[in-house]
């Protein structure tokens, strides 16, 4: 394969700028441009140099050997100073050298999947960790990227294998004696890794949440103090506020971290009974909006209730806590910030409670692959429940979970979701 190289850093001006190479090439460019290579996985200062002997620059440079690097092959980091001038410098006199090239985005990543390095699960938790916005989803992407789940589903896989065996052996013994009733054994495998697969498929959706963030929508009747609320809530003026009912018409959001928890604050239109066309699709939205969005924050004024009908944990608050002659402790004003800090702890406390249950897996193909293997395993003990010459049916379910379970970390059937997984890979990851 090529020798490639990119730069590993963000572009334009920086303190210092990493470009990494990797492939069989890597030693003897780190000897072309040092002069040397410095002893492996060691921190070294070397001065850079071009083929003509002109200075590129001073960098500090680490070399690591194959079985010990990012991607399974030589690879050599310099670290440059991070002017544009200095890193076009030293890409240029990298692409110079026979059989390299610039890198791929997503490339080096590639490579340590094919070389072992990381399972594909793994590889989405990387992605998932560079994109991480909040203390909660980065909490999660690491235990992707450590290798959780794959561990997790090298478990599942290791009973599974056991209690195919055991099914294979009364198959190819069946003319003579099996000294003992393995049935019992088998029935206790695959059940323990049933209930654990039905557990982690449980927990795969609000994984999914953290990844992906919450939506919180703010509803009420029109000129309710909606989006002066929004922006009490976002530090900013991210909704128009007019005491004109009817104002917002469009769903506005605003993107926020409540407790290390993703967040998007949604100011939807006041809800009533349209009055022109373009309000009522508005409403429309609203409607449809609240409707979908993971929590609802009702703001009703006097004794009147909620335009919908609330569910367990949304929260029902009076609105416009500056006009109230006593401010009770269920108001909030977006104008004066009373209840601002209750309104955002209870949202946080409700959201936390919910996180409480996020699995391991974080995507839907996390979830179909384990589904896929939740139903052989149910059609598995369904055979073992029924009359004698159903083992051969069984054991071939429980193979056919195996499979479900390798193509969740990406031993088989991983071409079909690579370009996916590895679309939002950058340069030089």
């Amino acid at each position: 394969m090529d020798t490639i190289y990119a730069l590993s850093s963000a572009q334009g001006k920086a303190g210092v700028a990493v470009i990494r190479v990797s492939g069989a090439q890597s030693l003897d460019i780190c000897k072309a441009l040092c002069g040397d290579a410095p002893a492996a996985r060691i921190a070294s200062v070397r001065t850079l140099r071009g083929a003509d002997g002109g200075r590129l620059d001073q960098a500090l440079v680490i070399r690591f050997e194959a079985d010990r690097s990012y991607t399974g092959e030589d690879s050599v980091e310099f670290q440059v100073h991070g002017g544009p001038a200095v890193v076009t410098a030293v890409m240029d006199e990298i692409g110079r050298h026979e059989g390299v090239r610039l890198a791929e985005p997503g490339e080096f990543t590639r490579r340590a999947l094919d070389n072992g390095r990381l399972d594909a699960a793994q590889v989405e938790g990387l992605a998932d960790l560079i994109d991480a916005e909040t203390e909660t989803q980065r909490r999660q992407a690491l235990r992707v990227l450590s290798g959780d789940l794959g561990r997790r589903a090298e478990d599942w896989r290791r009973d599974l294998i056991r209690a195919a065996a055991l099914l294979e052996a009364t198959i190819d013994f069946a003319d003579e004696e099996v000294p003992v009733d393995v049935a019992p054994e088998v029935r206790e495998l695959v059940g323990g890794v049933r209930a654990a697969i039905k557990a982690e498929i449980a927990g795969v959706g609000m994984a999914e949440r953290i990844r992906s963030g919450f939506e919180v929508a703010i509803v009420g009747a029109p000129n309710v103090g909606k989006s002066t609320l929004l922006n009490a809530l976002a530090g900013r003026d991210a909704a128009i506020t007019s005491e004109i009912a009817g104002t917002t018409r469009d769903v506005i959001e605003v993107r926020m971290d409540l407790g290390g928890l993703p967040v998007t604050l949604l100011d939807t239109a006041g809800l009533r009974d349209a009055e022109d066309e373009i309000e009522a699709v508005g409403v429309s939205r609203a409607l449809d909006r609240a409707a979908q969005a993971d929590l609802r924050v009702f703001l009703v004024e006097k004794e009147e209730g909620p335009p919908l009908e609330p569910s367990a944990d949304d929260i029902v608050l009076r609105a416009k806590a500056d006009l109230l002659e006593n401010a009770e402790s269920g108001a909030v004003s977006g104008k004066t910030g009373a209840g601002i800090p209750q309104l955002i702890g209870a949202i946080t406390e409700v959201l936390k409670t919910r996180s409480a249950s996020a699995g391991i897996a974080t995507r839907a193909r996390h979830r179909s692959a384990m589904m896929r293997g939740n139903e052989s395993l149910a059609r598995a003990l369904d055979m073992l429940g029924n009359a004698d010459g159903m083992s051969d049916f069984a054991a071939e379910e429980l193979r056919a979970a195996i499979r479900a379970l390798d193509s969740l970390v990406g031993r088989i059937d991983i071409e079909n979701v690579l370009d996916e997984i590895f679309a939002s890979f950058c340069l030089g990851k």
